[in-house]
């Protein structure tokens, strides 16, 4: 990768404190922004990639290590999660819990949508329903690891946005599925998710390279569950580290990654509210975009 040039995209930039929302972002143009203030070192890669290139409704090139963003189309507006929201489900549990914890499947922890074979009595240990939970998206994994944290785990999933500054954040349930026909299980920004997906790999970097694999297994009593990773369309792609996808009616096709654009520099790229196959594509758009920044 070439190095990088300080470029002012568009004749705008805009430098703000960390988790302070920037006002270009409201502006859906491929500004470059500064989310720190950047030392004499710091290089702003400018990405190109017009909005219209991408079926998303928001988007963002994110880098953890400097915490700049290199592009963004609507960053900051709040759009429905769809199940982008079990990283925060994991993030919590596992901040509070053991991943060897047994956990002992109930009857309620199978009611959200999709049936990935689990049965009630089933003992599982935490970490394996997490894994099992993110890998190929499975609500019943999910609900079952967030129950182990109380009943009141949502309000322990908003209270942790809050804490981490993700201010257009806001969960309703552990898995991200739609409330009702108008109401989503969650929003957030791709900011936000951006920020969260960083800090998921920074903290639990295992479960993260996991959903990179092709397929996710779950060992329980009655035998092994196998299902396909729901990011394995982007198992071919070089430096792919991991992902989480979400898909709902209301939220269309979301998917967060994180990539090494060089060895050892990992950037994340999240789209939000584009189409079940479109997500990809537009990931795919980004990262490319990434790769030839100058």
């Amino acid at each position: 990768m070439k190095t990088l040039k300080l470029v002012w995209h568009h004749t705008f930039a805009t430098v703000l404190a960390v988790g302070v929302p920037a006002v270009g972002f409201a502006l859906g143009v491929a500004a470059v922004v500064l989310l720190t203030p950047p030392t004499p070192t710091t290089a702003v890669p400018r990405v190109s990639l017009e909005p219209t290139a991408l079926l998303a409704k928001a988007a963002i090139i994110y880098d953890p290590t400097t915490r700049l963003v290199w592009y963004q189309k609507s960053a900051n507006q709040e759009l429905p999660l769809a199940s982008i929201t079990k990283l925060m489900t994991a993030q919590v549990v596992l901040g509070q819990k053991s991943a060897a914890t047994p956990i002992t499947i109930t009857a309620a922890d199978l009611k959200p949508e999709g049936d990935w074979g689990l049965k009630p009595g089933q003992v599982v240990p935490l970490g394996e329903l997490l894994r099992f939970g993110l890998t190929v998206s499975s609500n019943d994994a999910i609900a079952a690891a967030a129950a182990a944290i109380g009943p009141d785990y949502v309000s322990q999933m908003n209270a942790e946005a809050s804490a981490l500054g993700l201010s257009h954040t806001h969960f309703s349930n552990p898995t991200g599925l739609d409330v009702s026909t108008s109401i989503a299980g969650a929003y957030g920004s791709a900011y936000d998710v951006a920020r969260l997906a960083a800090i998921f790999y920074k903290d639990h970097p295992d479960y993260l390279k996991e959903t990179s694999f092709s397929t996710g297994t779950l060992s329980t009593a009655n035998g092994n569950l196998v299902a396909a990773a729901t990011a394995a369309p982007l198992g071919n792609v070089p430096g792919f580290i991991g992902g989480k996808t979400g898909y709902t009616d209301l939220a269309g096709g979301n998917l967060a990654v994180v990539f090494d654009v060089e060895p050892g520099h990992p950037l994340v790229v999240v789209v939000l509210g584009s189409t079940e196959e479109g997500r990809f594509d537009d990931i795919k758009a980004l990262i490319n975009a990434a790769r030839t920044a100058q």
